[in-house]
């Protein structure tokens, strides 16, 4: 363990978002996020536009992260960034800023992975009492891009518990929010949509999977699809007359196959401790019944700030600092940027 203080810069870019942070051993000074707003017009990420505009906003971003945490880049430890998994483009912009900025102040060159970082976000210090989970833990990882039911036994030992088989548990939000005619992103708003729904309205069905920690929502899309079509033929205003209602409904029908899932792990595995993270996490329904059910069920439940569910270079820090208190060796293989990457994989 060191004894003197680690600054590390992070940055992050395995999607839409630019984002760099500074963090002071566990402690983050500064998590800057420039969000890309030309995606909204074609209701998803377009990955060649991504790249382009994290070629525009990476240079700013980390000198705003570095000025708001008031310190100098040759103060910096080490740079971690993001290597996988993402959209290609967009992980190379990171990865060749990353890789010519720590060579350019001859410190080390930290890869994180995209998953393990959402998962350990946890660890960031922050004011709360208790805040942390101990190890082994479940974590339900949800977002845009994956669903995922990981077993951690320590910063650097997971196991694939669950994850899903087609879709992932953000994109059912999302494309069912395009269904109902919502922008991108749509998540967020049936979120608010449902808050003066009923729950119940509209029951959705409850796919079965083979292995029955895994997930599927393609199903549930597709029976969002045919249901909205079905009452709009008969009623061309059903959406407009019923909208608080049907996003109440889609929202409590994702929201019971995840707890559903997560009930399932802690009773295969004896593990009763439940942390969840990614940027579906955010959504005020899963907390709410994720909280409920720890009281039934006597769960231990971690739920992160709001800043740290979304795509951010905080929780890539946090990982570039474990991985330095630890002398976690990498290889230069391991500074290449890749698409595909488990969360098992370090």
């Amino acid at each position: 363990m060191q004894n003197k203080d680690i600054y590390i810069l992070a940055i992050e870019s395995s999607c839409d978002d630019t984002s760099a942070a500074v963090l002071k051993n566990d402690k983050v000074l500064s998590n800057i996020v420039a969000n890309q707003e030309v995606h909204q017009k074609y209701g998803g990420v377009v990955p060649e536009l991504a790249s382009r505009a994290h070629q525009q906003n990476i240079v700013p971003v980390v000198q705003q992260a570095l000025e708001q945490a008031k310190i100098k880049k040759e103060q910096l430890s080490a740079i971690a960034f993001t290597r996988g998994p993402g959209l290609m483009g967009s992980l190379l912009v990171g990865t060749s800023f990353a890789t010519t900025f720590a060579m350019s102040l001859d410190i080390p060159l930290i890869d994180v992975n995209h998953m393990q970082a959402h998962i350990l976000a946890h660890f960031i210090k922050t004011d709360a009492p208790n805040d942390k989970p101990k190890f082994p833990f479940i974590s339900l990882t949800i977002s845009g891009g994956h669903t995922q039911l990981v077993q951690v036994n320590s910063y650097f030992d997971f196991k694939i518990l669950g994850e899903t088989t087609d879709d992932a548990a953000g994109e059912a939000f999302d494309k069912s929010a395009k269904i109902l005619g919502l922008p991108y992103p749509g998540g967020p708003l049936i979120d608010k949509y449902a808050k003066n729904g009923n729950p119940e309205a509209y029951p959705f069905p409850i796919p079965k999977t083979k292995n029955e920690l895994d997930f599927s929502f393609s199903g549930f899309k597709t029976a969002v699809l045919r249901f909205i079509q079905k009452n709009t033929k008969e009623n061309p205003d059903f959406i407009k007359e019923n909208l608080e209602d049907i996003c109440a409904s889609i929202q409590n029908g994702i929201v019971t196959i995840l707890l559903k899932k997560i009930e399932k792990a802690v009773n295969l595995t004896g593990i009763n401790q439940i942390a969840i993270a990614g940027g579906v996490s955010a959504n005020s329904e899963i907390r709410k019944q994720l909280i409920n059910t720890s009281k039934i069920k006597n769960w231990q439940v971690f739920i992160p700030p709001f800043e740290y569910t979304t795509d951010n270079a905080a929780m890539i820090g946090i990982v570039g600092y474990l991985k330095f208190i630890n002398d976690f060796k990498a290889n230069e293989n391991n500074h290449l940027a890749t698409a595909r990457l488990k969360v098992e994989e370090n």
